[in-house]
């Protein structure tokens, strides 16, 4: 018997009456009383005109517009930014029928991958209230894995819908570069690190919410076509698909982590993959290098107007001014000489991919921290030297806009989760969606649901 919209909108209101307090996920929930009205009103909608979201309560990341919602970004800068239009992604998600509840909780400009601001404090992991959500998208990956929504919306640059999505148990994809448009603000041509893309409890939904954000916007270069992700993952799978796993790359990891991961790729192996141990395919440090220039040019790109106010500069946070004042002190020659080294990973990316369907990697370095932290200083030793050093296992992907999907692989001694990264060529999106739909069925972590 079909879910009607009043009563997805109910179980939704009771999750988050039941989890929010713990865990806060759900920030600036609109009021319950007229949600109920909207999801009445959706049910009185004629079947033949329903889209594929109907009837759906979806909060949607911080860092993206909601009419009638405060687009914060977890920052005093943006206290009480009531906007009156959707963003290009949202307002997809509307016409398909998604009836927007409130917003998620993100760090401040999305930057490091915990969640924690200012404005809304920070939130708890699923699984422990006490350790890390993750991020940027921590907020959207909690009100996941705690039941109070079907699908969501994220998005990522240094990890944001793979690093919480490994931390809660739940599936976060980010998209091909250009796939899902950002909102036509600002450079359109320059930036290709951030892009928006999907979250969800399996793949097929994962699937649903891609179709329905992706496609290209009139207004952007490098935009590409949707497609029909839920049906096209179907001619895909894990049967005698080439993997290659990258294991470590020479990166320091909290006990047990690789432990984890290794299991995960016999499983891979035991559900009909064929898993390839390779080396290292390039200068882990060079990759690092090229992505810190590029980020910070990028953050300083956009975020330079408010540290140019003095006033504005007195609210933001360490990281933002640090990325910033690393960013205007760049020398055009610098940032295309990295560019340089990241068209070179592209290319020999490309060529792995000739042999290989996908690359393996963890999706994080270390379990869950305390939620008190900032971000953790050393991983087994090795002192981090930035506030993002411990999420360099994101980068290869990120910096060459590869499309990635969070396998949720398990939980650790403390009861805390973990991801591995399944990492596609351009394009193929529908192809690791497939592969991500076979492990999740022959899997079990789909049963272990928080308390």
């Amino acid at each position: 018997m079909m879910t009607t919209a009043v009563e997805k909108m109910q179980s939704a209101l009771d999750a988050i009456k039941r989890h929010n307090p713990r865990v806060n996920a759900v920030i600036s929930l609109a009021d319950p009383e007229d949600l109920m009205k909207q999801a009445e009103a959706a049910d009185q909608v004629p079947m033949d005109q329903r889209g594929p979201l109907h009837g759906e309560p979806i909060a949607i990341k911080d860092l993206a517009n909601a009419a009638g919602f405060e687009t914060s970004m977890g920052s005093p800068i943006f206290k009480n930014n009531l906007l009156k239009t959707d963003d290009v992604m949202v307002a997809r998600m509307r016409t398909a029928g998604a009836i927007i509840i409130g917003k998620t909780n993100t760090p401040e400009f999305g930057l490091g991958s915990h969640t924690f601001n200012p404005l809304h404090g920070a939130t708890g992991n699923a699984y422990d209230a006490t350790r890390s959500a993750g991020g940027s998208s921590g907020g959207a990956a909690v009100a996941l894995a705690m039941g109070m929504m079907r699908y969501a919306d994220g998005s990522d640059m240094m990890g944001s819908l793979r690093n919480p999505a490994g931390w809660n148990n739940v599936y976060g994809m980010r998209p091909t570069w250009g796939l899902v448009p950002s909102e036509p603000l600002g450079d359109s041509f320059l930036h290709q690190l951030a892009t928006n893309g999907p979250m969800a409890r399996c793949p097929k939904d994962l699937a649903t919410l891609l179709s329905v954000q992706s496609g290209g916007d009139a207004r952007q270069p490098h935009g590409l076509p949707t497609a029909n992700f839920a049906k096209d993952m179907d001619a895909h799978g894990l049967k005698g698909a080439k993997i290659a796993w990258l294991g470590d790359w020479g990166l320091p990891f909290d006990d047990g982590i690789m432990d984890i991961a290794e299991r995960a790729v016999e499983d891979l192996r035991a559900l009909g993959a064929d898993v390839t141990v390779i080396d290292a395919p390039f200068s882990m440090e060079a990759l690092w290098e090229s992505w810190i220039t590029l980020r910070s040019w990028m953050v300083a790109s956009g975020a330079g107007v408010y540290y140019d106010d003095p006033e504005k500069r007195d609210l933001l946070k360490p990281a933002a001014i640090w990325e910033i004042e690393r960013g205007f002190a760049m020398s055009a020659r610098e940032v295309h000489q990295q560019s340089v080294v990241r068209s070179m990973w592209f290319k020999k990316a490309a060529q792995l991919f000739e042999t290989y369907d996908a690359f393996l990697m963890p999706s994080a370095q270390v379990w869950p921290f305390p939620i008190d932290w900032v971000h953790p200083t050393e991983i087994g030793g090795v002192q981090m030297d930035t506030y993002h050093r411990w999420m360099q296992v994101v980068i290869p992907a990120g910096l060459i806009g590869l499309p990635v999907v969070n396998l949720p692989i398990g939980f650790g001694a403390a009861g805390l989760s973990a991801g591995l990264q399944l990492i596609g060529g351009r394009g193929q999106d529908a192809k690791l969606l497939g592969m991500a739909n076979d492990w999740y069925h022959g899997t079990p972590w789909k049963d272990h649901a928080p308390a």
